[in-house]
């Protein structure tokens, strides 16, 4: 049997090399494997020598922490990192966890050393100021394994208490209504004025500080990378900083260099009116202590001193309770979006009578479209939905076409077949395949239309690595825009053109690669089947196709090639 090996859990900071410690710098060096999520691999690259890496997405914790686990307990020393410290919302607790599953102990298991680093809260601080330098607490909005309820709940008793705020995660692509409802419980303790600090990036290459108002915070650009620390009630901004006093003004004469208390006066109870050796009072303070003990123990044996509620359920109970309805058949709670798969899901085992703590079912959440070309909904199809949605659903048109349909459902299957028989198309939301097509000119030119439903049918709502989409335009103008998307295909006297890992969005958003020219109406399905299929095998989690191709740098035979590097050219004005 192989000597057992190490596991050194890193927090390596906000990511600049200066703010990465020296035990952290060592523990990389003695290490063989380096185990990480994708971007941080990729920013403490500089410091690797040698050491071989696994890299997986964001969301592959679980798998990182088990294969970790698994080559330290084949003799070698595994270096597992985190952005910040390791211990806040990083990777020490999953590491313990999985290890705890296999009955791993102390004494004879393999050694476990979890190396601090500085968390956001801190490096985004020092950015602002000196915004938490009273009673603090961080509260992650991200409720993929934390019930949203318990969130709430944890953000108004953290603001009717008055602690300073830092907010992790505070909003993502879908997860956009959480920063809503925290500002809006925030506002019913807190000031409108209430300073505020937004830091993304903290230390990194695009950093960005912005010091604003909690009525103004959502004004300004908040996602992933984003920490908002906010004020409590004596936070305030000098001179662009925010400074959240001590309370050293109670006591204290800043502006002078003597003080009316002398340093043996400083901890009295008179001094401090406001402690609890005071007793919150001048005259409680100046109450015999006899008298102050006599009271205190009349309080302890009060009879009618009502019971402490009982302690609400936490993490590993709420999810023991979720994974055990979902095992016996039941409902998952109403605030977890089942999406369709394309076949029964889940909570379609909801009519075995196996039924939430509060008797409502789970929230189910699909795409609707009236055909691929098509996009006129007729009467009947849009009086469907709405009876489908009711009063507790909503449905939600988005720019691909389609209505995105969430809605109380017992029976999904039932809800589909309805759906289906009124000929619309069901397409499940999230990281799948979706097959976009222009209108054909109102069907005039119907040419493409039959390899567009072909591929609807192959390849609609298959699961990806990421949301990928398939868009094709029926004519050479190409005004659907095609040749923007993940793949695009251009119908053209006869034949298809075809285009790869185009970006729509962001700083770098740029028209994909034009691969290919007048590929045969028989082949053009097969070769984008292939390219799907290939993504699907070899792309890894959470990874945009255009990444992927220019990762592999060859995908279903075609080659990648970088987009020249455009240069702008400032024209001189006048003649």
């Amino acid at each position: 049997m192989n000597k057992l090996g190490k596991l050194l859990v890193i927090g390596f900071g906000p990511g600049d090399m200066e703010h990465i410690t020296k035990r952290a710098l060592d523990a990389l060096a003695e290490s063989e494997v380096i185990i990480g999520y994708n971007t941080y691999v990729d920013l403490i690259r500089p410091l690797l020598n040698g050491q071989e890496i696994v890299r997986t997405g964001m969301t592959e914790e679980v798998s990182r922490a088990q294969e970790a686990v698994r080559q330290a307990e084949a003799g070698r020393k595994v270096a597992v990192i985190s952005s910040g410290d390791a211990g806040v919302y990083g990777m020490a607790g999953l590491i313990y966890e999985v290890l705890m599953e296999k009955g791993w102990r102390r004494s004879d298991g393999v050694e476990v050393e979890v190396v601090p680093g500085i968390s956001a809260i801190q490096s985004c601080a020092s950015l602002l100021g000196a915004p938490v330098m009273h009673d603090a607490c961080t509260i992650s909005l991200s409720d993929h394994l934390t019930p949203w309820e318990t969130i709430i709940r944890r953000v108004e008793a953290a603001a009717s208490a008055d602690f300073v705020i830092a907010l992790y995660n505070p909003r993502s692509g879908r997860r956009t209504r959480q920063i809503v409802e925290t500002q809006a419980v925030l506002l019913r303790y807190r000031d409108p004025k209430t300073p505020v600090g937004l830091v993304k990036s903290a230390y990194r290459d695009r950093q960005q500080v912005i010091v604003t108002t909690l009525e103004d915070m959502l004004n300004h650009d908040i996602g992933m990378l984003t920490t908002v620390i906010i004020g409590n009630s004596s936070t305030m901004v000098y001179d662009g900083l925010i400074v959240t006093p001590r309370g050293y003004q109670r006591k204290y004469t800043l502006g002078s260099a003597e003080q009316p208390l002398k340093p043996h006066e400083r901890l009295r109870p008179e001094a401090e009116p406001w402690s609890l050796s005071a007793g919150g009072a001048g005259e409680a303070a100046a109450a015999p202590a006899a008298a102050r003990q006599a009271q205190s123990t009349a309080v302890l044996e009060r009879p009618e001193q009502p019971l402490a509620p009982a302690a609400a359920p936490g993490p590993a109970e709420l999810a023991a309770e979720a994974l055990g309805r979902l095992a016996a058949g039941g409902r998952l709670p109403e605030d977890a979006a089942v999406r369709w798969s394309g076949q029964a899901p889940p909570v379609s085992a909801a009519a075995s009578g196996t039924a939430p703590s509060h008797g409502k079912p789970a929230l189910f959440e699909i795409g609707v479209a009236p055909g691929v070309g098509n996009k006129k909904f007729s009467a009947r199809q849009m009086a469907l939905l709405a009876d489908a949605a009711g009063e507790e659903g909503e449905l939600e048109y988005t720019t691909d076409h389609q209505i995105i349909l969430r809605v109380p459902c017992a029976d999904p299957d039932a809800l589909v077949a309805r759906l289906q028989e009124a000929k619309l198309i069901i397409m499940p939301v999230g990281d799948v395949i979706k097959v976009k097509a222009c209108d054909f000119c109102n069907l005039e030119k119907d040419d493409a239309v039959p390899v567009a439903e072909r591929l609807q049918v192959a390849l609609g709502g298959l699961s990806a690595p990421k949301e990928t989409s398939i868009a094709l335009n029926g004519c050479a103008m190409a005004c659907y825009g095609a040749v923007l998307e993940d793949i695009g295909i251009v119908y053209r006297k006869g034949g298809y053109d075809l285009f790869l890992g185009g970006k729509k969005f962001g700083r770098n958003a740029h028209p994909a690669q034009p691969v290919a020219e007048g590929i045969p109406v028989d082949q053009i399905a097969d070769i984008v089947e292939g390219i799907v299929a290939e993504f699907k095998e070899k792309g890894h989690p959470n990874e945009r196709f255009h990444k992927f191709f220019k990762r592999v740098g060859v995908v279903g035979g075609f080659r990648h090639e970088d987009a020249p590097v455009t240069v702008e050219v400032n024209p001189v004005c006048g003649d």
